[in-house]
């Protein structure tokens, strides 16, 4: 499965945003990576389009062809089409499992969804971008309850926030989707319009 595997830490400090969450590498230098990396960048309509593409991007750990996918779907929903695509990047079951706190990055909640730890309605699923309904429950497979990952999630759960169309049952390692995602919920430093401004001209 294709997937971005380089240093993230790098791609923060070039899109001027913490991708990772908690990045203590990119909060030392939040500057740009290389020797011209605090030198004055000359801003363009194009340049601001393309960072926030790539910002949303390297934050869900998606490829430019899926990525697309994602965008060509979300156009064809009704509604805004920028809000239709931020929330089909928040129902992936890789973000789910990571905005419950059962994983300390996207990038450890999708490989604990690749080895197959989670079952989603009481069905094993293994795909990170397997889509999430409203009233969906994730459960963590009980062969898989005692391993290190979910202990540590287990005794260190209260220490994020877990948005309100989410509820964490950590006791039972049970995530409840109550509803997709609202705009307002997503709670992401990323102006989607000039990603869907991005795409329009192509």
């Amino acid at each position: 499965m294709a997937r971005y595997t380089g240093p993230m830490t790098k791609k923060s400090r070039r899109l001027g945003v913490d991708l990772v969450g908690g990045d203590a590498a990119f909060e030392k230098r939040p500057y740009a990576p290389g020797q011209h990396g605090r030198a004055r960048i000359k801003e363009s309509e194009y340049r601001s389009q393309l960072q926030e593409k790539q910002k949303a991007r390297f934050t869900y750990g998606v490829l430019e062809k899926q990525f697309l996918r994602y965008y060509k779907e979300a156009s064809r929903r009704s509604g805004k089409t920028g809000d239709n695509l931020l929330q089909l990047l928040e129902c992936r079951l890789d973000n789910v499992v990571y905005r419950a706190g059962f994983a300390r990055t996207r990038r450890h909640a999708r490989q604990l969804v690749t080895h197959g730890h989670f079952k989603v309605n009481g069905q094993k699923v293994d795909i990170p971008s397997f889509q999430v309904t409203a009233h969906d429950v994730i459960d963590v497979r009980e062969k898989s309850l005692e391993m290190t990952p979910f202990i540590v999630a287990r005794e260190t759960h209260g220490e994020r926030v877990v948005p309100a169309w989410l509820e964490a049952i950590p006791s039972r390692m049970r995530i409840l989707v109550h509803q997709v995602p609202v705009r307002a919920q997503i709670d992401l430093p990323i102006q989607e319009q000039l990603i869907v401004e991005f795409y329009s001209k192509k």
